[in-house]
């Protein structure tokens, strides 16, 4: 008997929010899933860990046959507790999600979502985050169901290159209003913040971090392009940082001579 794929589910909104409830369920029917999750939102922590505080794991009421821990720590914590502590084998796939809110362009950067499936690819585990854009804690995600059952799909038949990770970010439509999916580029983008500076009633001043994201590229290869005309924007992107462009510039400065 052929065994059936095994799927590593996670996200950074917590372990209840309905994204990852949805996520859950569709990965159930592609095959057998174990979810460590943070037991509170845990949005925007990028790619923290936790070093100097105790992690504590806990086994949940599961629905159906899915194995469920909540842990205390951020999104990557979940991803190396999991792969150190509760799997007996490598997962085929990882899953992050299914955010409540845009992944896309630079918020990738910042995506407690992506830095999980971001930790996976660097433990050598195919990996996607999933977002749907819309903040709305009742968001209808079940519209996605049908593409994000596809893309997990592909990629457990056909794999990804070796430290490849897929941003997938899906529009708020309805399903017969979604074009497909689009294959694209990061865009480039950016975030004017600012601080909404206040003052307790003791006269000690606080901030609260405010901003507007703008999109700086006309392009029609990026995620936001694909987005903002109805697709499904699925983004490839690697933890490998290295500007490699610079190098032979940088050399050219003969540092040693």
């Amino acid at each position: 008997m052929t065994q059936r794929p095994l799927i590593l589910v996670t996200n950074d909104d917590g372990i209840l929010a309905p994204g990852i409830r949805m996520l859950i369920s569709i990965m159930k029917e592609i095959g057998d899933v174990v979810v460590v999750a943070p037991d509170k939102p845990q949005s925007a922590m990028g790619h923290a860990i936790t070093i100097n505080n105790t992690l504590y794991l806990n086994k949940i009421s599961a629905e159906g046959d899915a194995l469920e821990y909540s842990c205390s720590g951020t999104p990557v914590d979940c991803v190396k507790l999991a792969v150190n502590e509760i799997l007996h084998r490598k997962p085929d796939l990882c899953v992050s999600g299914i955010n409540h809110g845009s992944n896309s362009s630079i918020n990738v950067i910042y995506s407690g979502t992506m830095s999980a499936a971001v930790e996976a690819g660097i433990e050598g585990i195919p990996a996607i985050g999933f977002s749907l854009l819309d903040y709305d804690w009742n968001a209808d995600f079940g519209q996605a169901g049908k593409f994000i059952h596809k893309i997990a799909s592909y990629v457990l038949a056909n794999g990804l290159s070796n430290g490849t990770i897929l941003n997938v970010n899906i529009p708020k439509l309805q399903e017969a209003d979604i074009k497909g999916i689009k294959i694209c580029r990061q865009a480039k983008a950016i975030w004017m913040e600012k601080f909404d500076k206040r003052q307790t009633p003791q006269g000690k001043d606080y901030y609260w971090l405010t901003g507007e994201f703008v999109n700086q590229d006309s392009g029609e290869d990026t995620d936001e392009w694909a987005l903002a005309n109805h697709y499904i924007s699925v983004v490839p992107v690697h933890y490998d940082m290295t500007a490699h462009y610079a190098i032979q510039e940088l050399n050219s400065w003969n540092i040693n001579g």
